[in-house]
């Protein structure tokens, strides 16, 4: 009787298995949350926070005369405070709202302070197929840190020059009326560029492309500093530690956007590391070709335009695109730099420009060249360039590097001047000969104590 009563189980039990992997199949489906994608994005988060403060702080801090230091940092570091502000009130839902104001360029106030989104809520934004998903308010806050990270990077195209208060109107009107609309466009899903098929990783066209050419529009209006002879940087241990402190950093800005701690993560985090060290080592031989040495600033330099140039690319390509992206955004951004602008003399101060630019177009140019499909096999994606035999990818990057310089650069100019005619945008010379750090904020970065 025993052996006929197991038999009678295990045949019930073999019955009813398929009904039982269906049922399974069908639940496993639907997206749940993932603990591990979840604590991945949340460190990512605070490293890209960490980027504008005190990593891109003490990189642009340390490259300025020592009268204008703090001025530098407290420009990053307000930047943090008015930008998250505005995100959480209204920014995200603009950007991001599944429902539009303007159709395929701008959302709505569907989610003004996270109306309608539950801490429960998982994300209507992920990157592969994966079932499991991040919180909605995680995202968000992903997103919050890159735009925070955008206007900061344009305050190298106006160090010591810029008022205050003019500043913080800028970096308002900036956000609201050109990053918000171009990341609707490149990264909402149902932003234009988005649908036709764009290729932006991590920023590479909505943060450094946009920062870059807006950074070109204010050294252009805002014109050269008053004083005309060189000079070094008052601080360089401290642009060195911010690059390195970036490099760091970079690791959660091209990884967390996986929005998963999968092979993809993986990939970006191998792409990006290779690429800064191809560019930073491009970058010293052209230093050494060029100016007879091998500069400390010329490789924290170069490291950072490497990071720059794959940032679109990081999750699209392998260490064969990365290291062809690395080399090309080094060389470009060095030429810029070193003989495009005193050539033509634009004062981009701390050369927003030259690195962020002109390497995030590198960047996003190659991606349509390098995309590689083999990285997205298993992950529910097929993406490839020119290379593979997509050349109509190279086309859409072509397009929408376009589309971000003209709204950057046109958008920024019909910006600065509304700001400057009803509060004045630059100092007097009187005052930057002072330095802003006592005429903006009253203090002084280093003191004598007798």
């Amino acid at each position: 009787m025993r052996k006929i009563a197991l038999s009678a189980v295990a045949l019930s039990t073999l019955t009813t298995m398929p009904l039982i992997a269906q049922e399974y199949a069908a639940s496993a489906a639907e997206p749940v949350l993932s603990g591990g994608n979840t604590a991945w994005v949340l460190a990512a988060t605070a490293m890209v926070m960490f980027m504008t403060m005190p990593a891109l702080g003490l990189f642009y801090g340390g490259l300025v005369r020592k009268k204008n230091v703090l001025s530098i940092l407290m420009q990053s570091f307000i930047s943090i405070a008015l930008v998250s502000v505005i995100w959480v009130t209204f920014g995200y839902s603009l950007a991001f709202s599944d429902t539009e104001l303007i159709p395929g360029v701008l959302g709505d106030f569907k989610w003004a302070f996270f109306n309608g989104i539950a801490t429960s809520d998982l994300s209507p934004y992920y990157i592969s197929d994966s079932i499991g998903r991040i919180p909605h308010i995680l995202y968000a806050m992903f997103q919050c840190m890159f735009a925070v990270i955008t206007p900061a990077l344009i305050i190298g195209a106006f160090a010591e020059r810029m008022k205050f208060s003019s500043f913080l109107a800028f970096t308002v009107a900036w956000l609201v009326l050109i990053y918000i609309p171009l990341a609707h466009m490149v990264w909402s899903s149902n932003g234009w560029l988005y649908k036709l098929g764009a290729l932006d990783f991590a920023g590479g066209t909505v943060v450094h492309i946009n920062a870059g050419f807006a950074a070109l529009a204010t050294a252009l209006y805002l014109g050269k500093r008053s004083y005309l002879k060189p000079f070094p940087p008052h601080n360089l241990p401290f642009a060195v530690i911010g690059a390195g402190m970036l490099w760091f950093g970079w690791f959660g800005f091209n990884g967390g956007s996986s929005l998963a701690a999968d092979g993809l993560a993986a990939n970006a985090v191998m792409t990006t590391n290779t690429a800064a060290a191809t560019a930073a080592l491009i970058w010293a031989l052209f230093d050494k070709l060029v100016n007879g040495k091998v500069t400390v600033l010329g490789v924290a330099t170069g490291a950072v335009v490497g990071l720059v140039s794959v940032t679109p690319a990081a999750g699209f390509v392998t260490v064969t695109g990365a290291l062809a992206i690395g080399a090309a955004g080094s060389a470009v951004c060095f030429f810029m730099v070193s003989f495009v602008k005193e050539k033509f003399g634009y004062d981009d101060s701390l050369d927003a420009f030259g690195c962020h630019g002109m390497g995030g177009l590198v960047g996003a140019l190659l991606t349509g060249v390098f995309a590689d499909p083999v990285v997205w096999k298993g992950f529910g994606g097929n993406y490839s360039g020119l290379a593979y035999g997509n050349p109509k990818q190279l086309g859409i990057q072509a397009l929408t590097s376009l589309v971000s310089i003209a709204l950057a650069f046109l958008g920024t100019l019909v910006i600065l001047k509304v700001v400057d005619l009803f509060l004045g945008i630059r100092v007097d010379p009187k005052t930057e000969a002072i330095g802003l750090d006592i005429t903006q904020h009253n203090e002084r970065a280093y003191t004598v104590i007798e």
